[in-house]
């Protein structure tokens, strides 16, 4: 993700020599000692920055191993790092487990900085309106388009959103990190959610609730960076029954989701268990289309999924097949799934929009005729398409 690939220093392919072993636990020891020293003596930003840089030289040729057993010591430095290199910092991180650091260990202060550039991003595209700037692509000045992280200065995004009696300058400071840094905030954040261990804890305490209002918000506002992979990966269900209606056959089937990040990876598992299984009629997929719904990698050849339902929630809305599980309802504690007919035939290109994470679904048990007729008298009926589509 961030750093160089492995070098060959001591004559074995891949792996570091002792001394460099021991040089990226000095270098993560002296930057320890930085930020405890920046606590003591605000003006240390120069010996922080230097053990920052040794840092990432050290980081960049370490194998897995070293870079693994490293990460949670650099993940917990990133409260007290400073804002602007924090992030730099986070991205060594997200390294880290990329590289098999216990992304549980690493992840608290990543998702926390993840929220912070967020706000601060969010802030900023509020304050550039008020002072006079348009959004991204609004026509006017060029001076009205909101910063270029890549090419404007920041300093001179903070005095202008900085202005006297409307902002003080810690909070400008804070906006302006935020624009500046949440592209690395991202790829940071990307790394830990890969991880269903990080997803399903930062679900049960509501943090991924938090950061994907954060992500729409943004997203609505600004294309400066493309945060739907996150996004769905905020979203995505791990351990997750869900309870599938069949309307023309009048049956019921309990299944679980894991790992599934979007409605045609669901679509095409949905047809392999039920169809494939032979609980309901039709054609069962292509094997190697379901085996990039759940674990693999696309190699440049392209396979067609071939659709065999319309996805519709109890209510009678359609869920469409470019959304995400999350989209399907709970109904009496179960996402709930009504499967009908298709209106037209549908196709997509088979794989996982998010391709770090194996998905998979399972058939659980199927539900007594009884109970399946009982669940679709509940039901209402699909909207037509016409409605559907507003």
């Amino acid at each position: 993700m961030v750093l160089d690939p492995h070098s060959a220093q001591d004559g074995r392919p891949g792996g570091p020599s002792d001394s460099q072993q021991s040089a990226l636990v000095e270098a993560v020891a002296s930057l320890e000692a930085a930020v405890t020293g920046l606590a003591a003596d605000p003006d240390g930003g120069e010996r922080f920055d230097a053990a920052l840089r040794r840092l990432g030289g050290q980081l960049g040729p370490a194998d897995d191993e070293e870079s693994a057993a490293v990460g949670p010591r650099l993940a917990a430095l990133l409260l007290d790092t400073p804002v602007f290199p924090r992030a730099h910092l986070a991205m060594m991180v997200g390294a880290c487990v990329e590289r098999g650091a216990d992304p549980v260990a690493c992840a608290d202060g990543v998702l926390a900085g993840l929220r912070e550039a967020l706000s601060g991003a969010l802030l900023l595209i509020d304050r550039w309106a008020e002072t006079g700037g348009g959004g991204e692509g609004a026509a006017g000045d060029a001076g009205d388009a909101l910063p270029d992280p890549d090419e404007d200065d920041p300093g001179r995004a903070h005095a202008r959103i900085a202005e006297p009696g409307r902002m003080d300058g810690w909070h400008a400071h804070r906006a302006v990190a935020g624009w500046w840094t949440l592209g690395l905030w991202q790829r940071a954040s990307f790394a830990v959610c890969s991880h269903a261990a990080v997803r399903r804890a930062a679900r049960g305490s509501g943090v991924s609730a938090v950061l994907a209002e954060l992500v729409d918000r943004y997203r609505e506002r600004s294309e400066r960076h493309d945060l739907k992979g996150l996004r769905y990966l905020l979203a995505t269900l791990d351990d997750e029954p869900l309870l599938v209606l069949h309307r023309p056959t009048g049956t019921g089937y309990l299944l679980r989701m894991d790992g599934l990040t979007d409605n045609f990876q669901l679509h095409t598992l949905l047809i392999e268990e039920l169809v494939g299984g032979g609980h309901l009629p039709g054609t069962r997929p292509d094997p190697e289309v379901v085996a990039l719904s759940r674990t693999r990698w696309l190699d440049g050849r392209r396979f067609i999924a071939t659709g065999a339902f319309n996805l519709v929630a109890p209510d009678g809305r359609w869920i469409w097949n470019e959304g995400m599980p999350e989209d399907i309802p709970v109904v009496d504690g179960v996402r709930t799934l009504i499967l009908d007919p298709q209106p037209y035939e549908r196709s997509w290109a088979a794989g996982r929009f998010v391709e770090q994470v194996p998905g998979d679904l399972r058939l659980e048990r199927v539900l007594e005729p009884a109970e399946a007729a009982a669940r679709l008298a509940a039901a209402a009926p699909a909207l037509p398409f016409d409605q559907a589509v507003r």
